[in-house]
């Protein structure tokens, strides 16, 4: 059921483009003279690369924040017979406010359900859960289960662990009152896009450091994993023409860490790239794309699960950018890449039935 998904773009290129610190002029200036970035893109995907080039937005600062926020779009929901959508308030984490969510896809049902728990994207400064209510209720549809979505506070006016935190709270909520949702507790996969990726991945790092529910599944979509990226690490000049630039990921990260990003230290917990050891983490894919700024952190993360142990599975999406799979999501590149991390999240429901 992809209903949904064609009506995100909207708020994607948005994002995008309100991401670019400034406007195509400064992203071009940094590619050599040779290289076109719009030849580097899969070519079902450039006329929505040419349009988000095309958008000029002033630089992100914490002032611009309120202007960047209001910018997102967030699409309609889906009428009957599309899961049904009912918004509550949890008990947040200890001396913290409540926590928002969604719940959707509860009914009764034969047998327990598997559920995802879904956290949204926006650089750790942005976004809110009903931005992406539409794709849960496809997913919740298709994969006849129960999905979570959460409505955790933003940087930087609640940095490191805040955000964590009222996700971790909605983890543990759901495995407390799984009853009362019909779910099944062996079943909880934790998935996120971009910021909601690298959340994804500091939720399981929590629970396993905190000998907590545990998830069966994380599902990273182009995760956030590494402060360093676009820091102290510079990405290649080709990579990140379009969509998330390194300007914009270092204002994220401070934000979120309280600090400079790239810094020689950081809370422990706050940065999946830098933690110890990912040994003892649940199952994990990870989907980015080629020319996307994530990459390079994403196959590093996911070679060091690899060698943990860990099951992983990584897709790489050639030509593709930041987003692309939601700006454009009927593309071959993008069916590919849905499929792929769609697999993933059945085999894990499966494996736990």
């Amino acid at each position: 059921m992809e209903l949904g998904r064609r009506e995100l773009h909207r708020w994607v290129l948005g994002m995008g483009a309100a991401a670019a610190l400034g406007g195509p002029s400064r992203l071009l200036a940094a590619l050599p003279a040779e290289i076109d970035p719009l030849k580097l893109v899969d070519r079902e995907l450039r006329a929505a690369a040419k349009a988000m080039l095309a958008q000029s937005f002033p630089p992100m600062t914490r002032a611009a924040l309120p202007a960047l926020r209001a910018g997102w779009v967030a699409p309609p929901l889906l009428p009957p017979p599309a899961p049904a959508v009912e918004v509550r308030t949890i008990p947040g984490p200890k001396g913290a406010p409540e926590v928002g969510i969604e719940l959707i896809g509860v009914r009764q049902r034969t047998a327990p359900a598997p559920v995802v728990l879904h956290i949204h994207g926006g650089g750790m400064i942005s976004g809110r859960a009903r931005n992406l209510t539409a794709f849960c209720q496809t997913l919740a549809a298709e994969f006849d289960c129960v999905v979570v979505n959460v409505d955790y506070r933003l940087a930087p006016e609640t940095p490191f662990p805040g955000p964590v935190e009222d996700n971790y709270a909605a983890l543990a909520w759901i495995a407390a009152h799984a009853a009362e949702l019909g779910i099944d507790p062996r079943r909880i996969a934790v998935m996120g896009e971009s910021a909601g990726g690298g959340l994804a991945a500091m939720v399981t790092l929590m629970a396993r450091d905190r000998r907590g529910v545990q998830p069966c599944q994380q599902i990273l979509i182009y995760p956030m994993l590494d402060d360093r990226t676009g820091s102290t690490v510079t990405p290649p000049a080709h990579i990140a023409p379009v969509g998330w630039p390194a300007a914009a990921n270092r204002f994220g990260w401070s934000a979120f860490l309280g600090k400079p990003a790239g810094s020689a230290q950081v809370p422990a917990g706050a940065v999946p790239a830098r933690e110890a050891s990912l040994a003892g983490l649940p199952p994990t894919f990870i989907g980015v794309g080629a020319i996307d700024l994530f990459v390079d952190e994403s196959l590093a993360f996911g070679r060091r699960l690899i060698d943990a142990g860990v099951p992983t599975g990584v897709h790489v999406a050639p030509g593709a950018f930041h987003a692309f799979d939601f700006v454009v999501p009927d593309a071959a590149v993008s069916r590919a890449f849905t499929a792929a991390w769609k697999s993933a999240l059945r085999t894990a429901f499966a494996a736990g039935a």
